[in-house]
């Protein structure tokens, strides 16, 4: 696993590559964003005892299989860390792969975990430094975070940043996972668009490197995702 600092409070722990997790420095110890793949808790845990402070609390972007893959090996190493998820994505983590009314109706996808959360969240709680944001699209509830000390933007996979940053709702055939995993891309469009608006001064995603100043890509970004649906709307 590789370590990468970025600024003063994060730091990127990326396994084959590919896939990320992050721990952000708060004043009582680290919180966990995503938990990777199964059988990555060794290697996070020594991440987090490296940077030498207690790891406080998990949260989690979405239920997707590469993001809460260890939660229950972390939580069985770490009992009293505190489990946070959106609502609506604890239920897909439960196995409940039903979905509302007004959502899409296009069968649901799910990593699952036996891990009961300690909290559940709704965009624009806050968890210490990080203000949640709605990001749904990819998953129905996934949220990204906001660190309010230096703007970083701990995105999930509401953007991918492999060779050129893109939102979820774009399929690019280089690195084409994130669009083919997506659940609505409607959706997931409308949500990158409300998290470049939050002109993030850095972009963190599940997947791919960390961007230094993404304005402008973020932006470029949401304009070919736009014009990609537009044209398959009108096939």
């Amino acid at each position: 696993m590789n370590l990468i600092t970025h600024g003063a409070y994060l730091t990127q722990l990326s396994q084959f590559r590919f896939i990320n997790q992050y721990l952000v420095q708060e004043d009582d110890g680290l919180t966990l964003i995503d938990t990777g793949a199964l059988g990555q808790a060794p290697a996070i845990l020594r991440a987090a005892a490296s940077l030498g402070a207690p790891l406080r609390r998990i949260l989690i972007t979405h239920a997707h299989n590469d993001h809460v893959g260890s939660l229950d090996a972390l939580h069985a190493a770490l009992p009293d860390a505190e489990v946070l998820i959106s609502a609506r994505d604890a239920r897909l983590m439960a196995g409940d792969l039903t979905t509302d009314e007004g959502e899409l109706q296009k069968p649901l996808r799910a990593g699952r975990a036996k891990t009961t959360p300690t909290r559940l969240l709704t965009p624009g709680d806050r968890v210490g430094s990080l203000q949640s944001v709605g990001a749904a699209g990819h998953s129905p509830g996934q949220l990204a975070f906001l660190d309010t000390r230096d703007g970083t933007l701990i995105a999930g996979d509401a953007y991918q940043t492999f060779s050129q940053v893109s939102t979820s709702a774009e399929l690019r055939w280089r690195s084409p996972l994130p669009a083919l995993a997506t659940w609505d891309r409607a959706t997931a469009l409308v949500s990158a668009r409300a998290l470049a608006a939050l002109h993030p001064t850095r972009l963190a995603v599940g997947h791919g490197p960390v961007v230094l100043h993404p304005q402008g890509a973020m932006d470029a970004a949401v304009i070919r995702a736009e014009r990609q649906l537009s044209k398959k709307s009108q096939l």
